[in-house]
């Protein structure tokens, strides 16, 4: 429902982690209310959960 919001693969280094992977780190941080560190490995790289979430925040995504 969400895919025609999302950008397309490709971002600013020229790939994108798995959208479904980072959205579901993004609402398993929020949904747990802890720090971006504690967020589980299998989400991939906290940051990389962090620093897309901030774009989209901004952008209305």
């Amino acid at each position: 429902m969400i895919a025609p919001l999302l950008p397309e693969p490709g971002g600013a280094r020229g790939q994108w982690r798995d959208h479904r992977q980072v959205i579901d780190g993004i609402l398993r941080k929020l949904s747990m209310a802890a720090a971006w560190r504690d967020l589980p490995e299998r989400f991939g790289p906290w940051r990389t959960c962090h620093e897309r979430l901030r774009p989209w925040t901004a952008d209305g995504t």
